[in-house]
């Protein structure tokens, strides 16, 4: 008996030293560097906390809840761009406990439409209903809160087309002034891009597996299609 007690002991410490602990990170409003038609005021905030959404549903990260970021945010003049300096990163991480913070800006968006029967309207905007691909780029950094320094940088892409999607499935809802897009291909994209930057951040801060080389591939990829884009003498 005394051997299956200190057995089942040995275990239990063993398995509690090898768990690996999640990492407490802090989610940014977005920013914006596109003419994208879906963009209001408040969506850098909404997209801020889906992605927040995202990186719970992984079980690979604690995230700090937007009340707490709230009451830091609004005295960092972070700017347009949302860069976050290392006195900013240190004041925000020590309020909010965050060890990272993480910050997004869309940095591409392209929408294809053929006409416009079938269509929706939304706050004075039109949609077409035979709108058939959409692209999204977002351009995401993770700041180290005790540093300052920049530890992950990533360009994240959602495509949509069709009716489809071509990454997965979503985790969380779409709200406020993002709401009426869900079935877009706006929407989908933005679920597409969410969906990978969550994966790709539970891959290299947590899991930090196999899955490392797949998205190095991944990136190697996307440059080499950049690259083949432009005309380099």
């Amino acid at each position: 008996m005394k051997k299956l007690l200190f057995l089942m002991t040995t275990l239990m410490f063993v398995g509690s030293a090898i768990a690996k602990d999640r990492a407490v990170v802090a989610v940014l409003d977005f920013t914006n560097e596109t003419r994208a038609h879906w963009w209001q005021t408040d969506v850098g905030r909404e997209l801020g906390g889906m992605l927040a959404n995202e990186l719970v549903s992984t079980g690979a990260f604690k995230v700090v809840e937007r009340n707490k970021l709230d009451s830091v945010l609004g005295e960092q003049d972070l700017g347009a761009s949302g860069r976050v300096s290392k006195a900013s990163a240190a004041k925000m991480g020590q309020v909010t406990g965050a060890q990272y913070l993480i910050t997004g800006n869309v940095a591409a968006y392209d929408e294809n439409t053929k006409g416009t029967g079938g269509g929706i309207g939304f706050k004075g905007i039109s949609i077409g209903g035979k709108s058939s691909k959409a692209y999204l780029a977002i351009d995401l950094r993770v700041v180290n809160a005790t540093t300052g320094e920049v530890e992950y940088v990533r360009t994240v892409e959602g495509h949509s087309k069709g009716g489809g999607m071509s990454l997965g499935f979503s985790r969380s809802g779409f709200g406020g002034s993002l709401g009426g897009h869900k079935k877009t291909p706006a929407g989908k994209a933005i679920r597409a891009a969410l969906i990978e930057a969550t994966d790709y951040l539970a891959c290299v801060m947590y899991d930090q597996d196999s899955c490392m080389k797949e998205y190095r591939d991944k990136e190697r990829e996307r440059r080499k299609k950049s690259k083949s884009a432009l005309s380099l003498d």
